[in-house]
């Protein structure tokens, strides 16, 4: 089983095998560059979200935990890593308008807060998804992985697959629902 795999390449990562740490950067590597890449629309800056990740990796090899989803820590990373990208190109567009005209408030600016504040609205509400349905959705939404794709690697039906999507996305519209209605309470 590929978790399994993942399992034992994590733990000889943690003892500080270096041939684990290659294998699971070819492992991840082009899964990862897409995903950063869908959101910054930077090859150059997706690329090296990739390696800042796995250098991260590398430092923090000692706390890894084995038992744990590698997979969801290194895209909790990189997920991580964007909104720190977009966080400082964000501070970097404020200081050129402020600089250019400090009077103006930048519509892309106002849209790049909504995003960040939607994104980790809906990162919060995803945490909260049981491990399993999470695992689900995530290869389906975020790896791109088909319901058959995803059948196969987690050795389940389908069918089972297409439940726990909907299941999650029930989930995420409701919480979301009342994240919507707190914020628009206050």
């Amino acid at each position: 089983m590929i978790i399994e795999k993942d399992q034992v390449l994590v733990s000889n990562l943690k003892a500080g095998d270096i041939k684990a740490y290659e294998a699971l950067y070819e492992k991840y590597r082009n899964r990862l560059y897409h995903f950063a890449f869908g959101y910054l629309k930077s090859h150059v800056e997706a690329e090296g979200l990739v390696q800042d990740v796995f250098v991260i990796i590398w430092k923090k090899r000692a706390d890894l935990k084995p038992e744990c989803s590698f997979k969801s820590y290194i895209f909790t990373i990189g997920f991580n890593q964007i909104k720190s990208m977009f966080s400082k190109r964000t501070a970097h567009k404020n200081y050129m308008n402020s600089k250019a005209d400090a009077e103006s408030l930048d519509y892309s600016t106002m849209n790049m807060v909504d995003y960040t504040f939607l994104m980790d609205n809906l990162m919060g509400v995803v945490a909260k998804i049981p491990l399993r349905r999470r695992e689900t959705f995530m290869k389906s939404r975020f790896d791109g992985l088909s319901v058959k794709e995803i059948a196969q690697e987690m050795e389940v039906s389908p069918k089972t697959v297409e439940n726990q999507i909907t299941l999650a996305l029930r989930f995420i519209k409701s919480n979301l629902a009342v994240e919507r209605s707190l914020v628009s309470s206050r």
